[in-house]
């Protein structure tokens, strides 16, 4: 039965459902507006908070360069607004289709895939010369070659557009969330196990920097630190090896040479600056407005429990067993006042198998972990839809790791949950009865609550961003520190 405490209200976590892929669909058409409204419908009777969607740069800037039509997502969001739900708005400037779950393809704009027919190395490129055309490579974040535009004001200009044409949406604090896409599947990370290209799980994944912007830039750091001849990696396998068959993640491997060292510091350090730039200028699109800038980092769990951890560098994240990959990103969140967003929540280390040397529970508590200690929100997703108890109850203990405090708020709790995703056998009722069960132990078995300030989760106007974050600053936060405690199952279960 669901109450009304003033203490226990302030252990609520919100739950958002992100919307189907195809919900307007590539020609920028609201396919199914009575159908989708009777879903939202059903979402915010069971108690949901919100609803998660992609706004598809590929869909509103089709036609040519600033070019945008807005008008479809008004009419979906006019819809969001009617039910009383929020909304989380993504900035989604990446291709859909090619990755886990993707059932519609939408492409980045035609106008920059002809670019990419003279000039195909403005997209990330493995050892092979193979380009991944899902998103623009960072090597051409600051290079004018967009019709005079360089990338990051492609992806400015959109997001200033949406503030303008969604200013209502904005006033009227339907949209809360906006998410800045920073990569394929709108993750922080390069695009390094491409089902498209042929890698299965657990493959360690390619380093993806080989295209001629950032090898440039590569040679040019390395002559820098007086090492002109070293060049990028070639001896760090395919997209399906394991580690060990690779002289590079191999046991004593190149990987832990001052080279590699070198090496996986500037390949993460301009995964690190992108997002930085990118959320500065986001911070300016939205400032003063009642919204949290938010960005999704992704949960590469396989090959965790090995010391070389090769699939998280080959993404981006340059994470050991004695260097933190993920606090960094938090501090540069923290820079721009943002939520830290982070996926396979419901994953538990024993469904994995043994050979992937997987353990998600581990990269869930070290993550959030690190964005508590840099002060910062931290919200999640699954990765993979699932509809059973013990999903849900994962879910719910990473919401709260330490467990319900009846006397206030929790020593820990995410800021939100967005569960992936709409779908007729999410609302298939045996599986929606579970669901309902979830939201309402999210919300400590509390009631629904309209206002966010119920559950201490007030949106203040957008401040400006903070200064720069000295490098040292950042190297500082690669130190490891022991992650918070987490209990060895919820207090709340949908079962119990």
């Amino acid at each position: 039965m669901a109450t009304s405490d003033k203490n226990l209200l302030l252990n609520y976590v919100p739950v958002y459902v992100m919307l189907p892929l195809g919900v307007v669909s590539v020609d920028n058409v609201l396919e199914d507006p009575e159908g989708i409204k009777a879903q939202l419908v059903q979402l915010r009777a069971a108690g949901v908070d919100g609803v998660m969607v992609d706004v598809w740069w590929g869909i509103i800037e089709k036609k040519g360069p600033k070019q945008y039509d807005w008008s479809a997502y008004r009419s979906l969001f006019q819809l969001v607004q009617e039910t009383g739900l929020k909304l989380q708005a993504i900035m989604s400037f990446h291709q859909c289709g090619g990755n886990v779950g993707d059932v519609v393809t939408i492409p980045i704009p035609q106008w920059v895939l002809d670019i990419g027919e003279s000039d195909p190395d403005i997209f990330y490129t493995n050892r092979s010369g193979t380009r991944d055309n899902e998103y623009l490579t960072n090597g051409v974040d600051n290079k004018p070659i967009f019709h005079g535009r360089t990338a990051i004001e492609l992806y400015s200009d959109y997001m200033k557009s949406f503030r303008e044409n969604m200013s209502d949406f904005l006033k009227s604090e339907v949209i809360i969330d906006i998410e800045v896409g920073l990569g394929p599947a709108g993750e922080l990370r390069y695009p390094s196990y491409p089902q498209n290209q042929g890698w299965v799980f657990p493959g360690i994944g390619e380093f993806q920097c080989y295209d001629k912007y950032l090898k440039e830039d590569f040679k040019s750091a390395a002559a820098s630190a007086g090492h002109s001849d070293w060049e990028l990696p070639d001896d760090a396998g395919t997209y399906n090896d394991v580690p060990e068959s690779t002289e590079f993640f191999k046991t004593n491997g190149t990987y832990l040479t001052e080279k590699g060292e070198f090496f996986l510091t500037w390949y993460s350090n301009r995964l690190l600056n992108h997002g930085d730039q990118i959320l500065d200028e986001a911070n300016k699109a939205f400032l003063g407005s009642k919204v949290k800038l938010a960005i999704k980092v992704s949960g590469i769990h396989w090959w965790y429990k090995a010391p070389n951890h090769a699939a998280e560098l080959t993404a981006g994240y340059y994470n050991l067993d004695d260097r933190d990959g993920y606090r960094p990103i938090a501090k540069i969140v923290s820079r721009h006042h943002g939520i830290l967003n982070f996926t396979c929540l419901e994953m538990r280390d024993s469904e994995q198998s043994s050979e992937a040397q997987s353990s998600p529970q581990k990269l869930v508590q070290q993550v959030l972990s690190g964005g508590w200690r840099e002060n910062i929100e931290v919200a999640g997703e699954n990765a993979l839809s699932r509809y059973d108890a013990t999903a849900y109850n994962q879910i719910l203990l990473n919401a709260r790791p330490q467990g319900v405090n009846k006397d206030g708020p929790p020593k820990h709790r995410m800021y939100g949950v967005t569960y992936l995703r709409l779908s007729e056998d999410l609302l298939q009722q045996t599986n929606f009865d579970i669901f309902k069960k979830f939201v309402l132990k999210m919300h400590a078995d509390q009631d629904y609550r309209e206002d966010p300030q119920d559950y201490n989760h007030g949106i203040p106007p957008l401040k400006r961003s903070e200064p720069n974050i000295p490098v040292d600053v950042l190297l500082e936060a690669t130190k490891p520190i022991q992650p918070f405690p987490w209990d060895s199952e919820t207090d709340l279960k949908v079962d119990g």
